[in-house]
């Protein structure tokens, strides 16, 4: 990729900052290890994250936090122990090839040897299975492991777009480029934690709340909301 542009840089370094002082920087922890993230990041697809929480919670639970229980078990009783995620009968078949995979390839229901790896061939190591792209990827990669990925949901997205960091219709692996060159990896958990958190409250979807807005002063939503329709870039 081409050296980012500095006023660009100038700019993602600004959102990061603000977004910082509007709510605080929170802290990577790994909540997961990085098999239980990529299991619960399965389940998240077109869901929220209760309902995604939930249904692992419950698969766990049904089989008392047995994988060989989950692998061996009829697709049916998975699909009704997952149902709470939506789009089960897409999800169940993802998990149990996963667990195939890894009970062939390892041996055990463990991510563990990915540390190993540089970022970029754990980025395609993970994308190998069923289910998983290069958000659900870079989520385990990032969360669980503290590497340099950054995960670009719809909120990421939008942000980006808006903001004027990405094009109007740049699609989420070339947001994840752009985010990646721009700014440096310690910022990555921060900044796409605070961004979906901004997302969520202040740049909806529909209706965002720009006159509250912390970034709308760099932002190119905001400077052309009048006229603002997608580039062709």
């Amino acid at each position: 990729m081409s050296e980012a542009d500095p006023e660009l840089k100038v700019k993602a370094q600004r959102v990061y900052d603000l977004l910082i002082q509007e709510y605080g920087a929170p802290e990577w922890r790994p909540r997961r290890s990085g098999f239980e993230q990529l299991i619960h990041t399965i389940l998240s697809a077109n869901t929220n994250d209760r309902n995604a929480a939930a249904a692992f919670e419950t698969l766990k639970q049904s089989y008392d936090g047995d994988w060989d229980a989950v692998r061996a078990a009829p697709l049916d009783d998975i699909k009704e122990a997952i149902r709470v995620a939506g789009m089960y009968n897409q999800k169940a078949p993802h998990i149990v090839e996963t667990l195939e995979i890894l009970h062939r390839e390892e041996g055990r229901y463990s991510l563990e040897h990915i540390r190993a790896m540089p970022p970029a061939d754990a980025q395609t190591y993970l994308q190998r299975f069923p289910g998983v792209g290069h958000k659900t990827a870079s989520i385990v990669l990032l969360f669980s492991y503290g590497m340099p990925a950054f995960p670009v949901d719809t909120h990421v997205q939008r942000l980006t777009q808006r903001l004027g960091i990405s094009g109007r219709r740049a699609a989420a692996q070339k947001i994840k480029a752009v985010w990646e060159q721009l700014l440096p990896p310690e910022t990555f958990f921060t900044l796409h934690v605070n961004q979906i958190q901004h997302g969520r409250t202040v740049c909806k979807a529909r209706n965002p709340r720009c006159a509250v807005c912390v970034l709308h002063a760099s932002c190119d939503y905001h400077a052309r909301r009048g006229d603002w329709a997608p580039d062709p870039s």
